[in-house]
């Protein structure tokens, strides 16, 4: 793909003009250049130079008063199935990406083109040409996290084989061998690894590591393809700095060598220890990694943290449960052992930490493409959705550009209440020391959080009234959840179920039901919750009925959603159409 189509060319244009802008940004070209009324052709010495011309020309040069638009050439035969798209924020989710695919068809493959670019570029190839044509037309120029992405066709050479070759004709089926270190094709691309590295340092050893005017460590950051950040506000006075470091796992893996060398020798320069045998020892590793992933980690009975210090060679320990609070979730995971022993524990202790990650987006991911109206990214509950790294940030409220950069593809949701009903025993553990639990609760959901009071003096259930919306009531819900189970209000092997009642308007509870039950029985197949409309209720003064949802949290949770659904359907059918006697709509010029 070294052939490059050029848009938008003024008439005034000629060859030497276009010669001259390539020249002038540096972009070689193996030909000249056939210019045509309107528009041109060029060939590139290869793939990755016909890119770079793309990225640094399309959309930012003039020439004689019209802005180039440079994308591959592709002949009418070969534009079928497969897009490129460019422009992808470097830090965006591939649970983001691929939802966002997968709403106009069914997405082949999906690999990533190597560039020298900030933000990243892949191919992509859909079952159909009529989904490449509506994904094209509605991704180009989409804004994600402030970047407008660029979509164009890719020869479709399977397109091409079926069509008759024109003689003489230069096409686009002598590309030659794949580039070596690409994925496969239909291989899950990568970006970079969703979970970030996270490392804490000795706050004295942050300035070798950055290095004068900042060399050292954008030398790491080049050598190793990866972002960098040092956290030097976090922690004013600690005795220890995060490192977040962004990159694939082997790109983490390689900065996180570099900087452990560069303590190391930070500390015999300073003669902090004259034995170099025993700088790790003074010195350990230290990852941090989400409580969320570190049992995994650990494994049954230690068994996959002991097969991890056995390869290794290394001693590892794990910062206690205590030290956790809800606005800091990550445990501390020091290795000790020698430099290279310390490598390649980090190797596995963050492949296995990854797998962990992967494997609850991947549940979540399924339950947030049936949740409509449930925006993943804003939930903030994994580190990798958040830009900056497993910082106390993730977990206190959405990750930062959750609100300009990720979109929400559907309707704003307003802010709901559900009632969820708790063992009485267990309102303290939610309440907390003098309310700080619950209050910590409401801040980091960012919903309204209240108990109701007792209908009894033998109560055995206590209603907890949650006001918010989607996000924030999955967040409340699943906080609550866990911590009955974290006290131990359900047995080891017992699931938490608890029950949660929505009120839905009365004109729509039929809706819910469905006839002869048919949407109520399904809504429970799908979703394994127990869903209930009690009959012969009297609507409230807002007219509005109960429906009662049990089960476990995810269960839950999809059973409140799909209702919501329905329940927006119902309200969008029943808006009045507008008519002849309605005040004019002020048109925005």
């Amino acid at each position: 793909m070294n052939k490059l189509y050029i848009g938008n060319v003024s008439e005034q244009a000629s060859a030497l003009d276009l010669e001259s802008i390539f020249e002038q940004w540096k972009i070689p070209f193996s030909a000249p250049f056939l210019v045509k009324s309107g528009y041109a052709f060029v060939d590139c010495p290869d793939e990755k130079v016909a890119m770079r011309a793309i990225d640094t020309l399309s959309g930012k040069v003039e020439l004689h008063g019209k802005v180039l638009e440079v994308e591959h050439s592709v002949p009418k035969r070969q534009r079928s199935c497969n897009l490129q798209i460019r422009n992808i924020p470097p830090h965006m989710q591939w649970e983001v990406l691929e939802g966002m695919l997968a709403q106009y068809g069914t997405v082949e493959s999906c690999e990533q083109v190597n560039t020298d670019t900030e933000t990243a570029v892949v191919n992509v190839r859909y079952a159909a040409k009529d989904q490449a044509r509506e994904a094209l037309d509605k991704l180009n120029g989409f804004l994600m996290e402030n970047y407008a992405l660029k979509v164009s066709y890719i020869p479709d050479e399977t397109a091409a084989a079926d069509a008759p070759a024109v003689g003489g004709r230069r096409g686009f089926n002598q590309r030659g061998p794949p580039r070596q270190g690409s994925p496969s094709l239909g291989a899950r691309p990568k970006l970079q690894s969703d979970v970030p590295l996270r490392m804490l340092v000795p706050t004295q050893f942050v300035g070798a590591i950055i290095g004068k005017e900042g060399a050292t460590i954008r030398n790491i950051t080049k050598q190793t393809h990866s972002k960098i950040d040092i956290h030097r506000k976090e922690n004013a006075g600690a005795a220890e700095k995060p490192i977040t470091v962004h990159s694939t796992p082997e790109g983490c893996s390689s900065a996180c060598r570099n900087i452990m060398e560069i303590m190391q020798k930070e500390a015999v320069d300073t003669k902090m220890c004259a034995d170099t045998e025993t700088l790790t020892e003074e010195i350990p590793l230290k990852i941090l990694a989400h409580n969320n992933f570190v049992g995994r980690l650990i494994g049954k009975e230690g068994r996959n943290l002991k097969k991890i210090e056995q390869d290794t060679d290394t001693k590892i320990t794990i910062s206690p449960l205590q030290d956790l609070t809800l606005y800091n979730p990550e445990r501390t995971i020091t290795v000790k052992g020698t430099l290279e022993a310390c490598g390649k524990a980090e190797e596995e202790i963050m492949k296995k930490i990854r797998e962990s990650y992967e494997n609850d987006v991947a549940a979540m991911h399924l339950q947030s493409n049936l949740i409509p109206g449930l925006n993943l990214n804003a939930l903030g509950l994994f580190p990798g959705a958040a830009s900056g790294g497993m910082s106390p940030s993730v977990v206190s409220g959405p990750p930062a550009g959750a609100q300009a950069g990720y979109q929400s593809f559907g309707p704003q949701v307003e802010s709901e209440t559900v009632h969820l009903f708790i063992p009485a025993l267990a309102v303290g553990a939610i309440i907390g020391k003098q309310g700080q639990h619950i209050k910590q609760l409401s801040r980091f959901a960012g919903a309204s959080i209240k108990i109701a009071p007792a209908d009894g003096v033998d109560t055995k259930q206590r209603m907890v009234i949650i006001t918010g919306p989607p996000e924030a009531q999955f967040k409340a819900q699943g906080r609550i959840f866990g911590k009955l189970k974290e006290e131990n209000f359900f047995g080891p092997k017992e699931e938490v179920k608890l029950e949660a009642h929505i009120k839905v308007p009365s004109f729509a509870a039929g809706r819910v039901i469905g006839k002869g039950g048919k949407t109520v029985n399904e809504l429970q197949n799908l979703t394994s919750a127990e869903v209930v409309v009690p009959r012969d209720q009297t609507p409230d003064e807002n007219d509005q009925v109960v429906v009662k949802i049990t089960g476990h949290f995810y269960a839950s949770q999809l059973a409140q959603r799909k209702i919501q659904e329905i329940i927006s359907q119902v309200r969008r059918q029943q808006q009045p159409k507008a008519s002849a006697t309605d005040p004019p709509v002020t048109r925005r010029k």
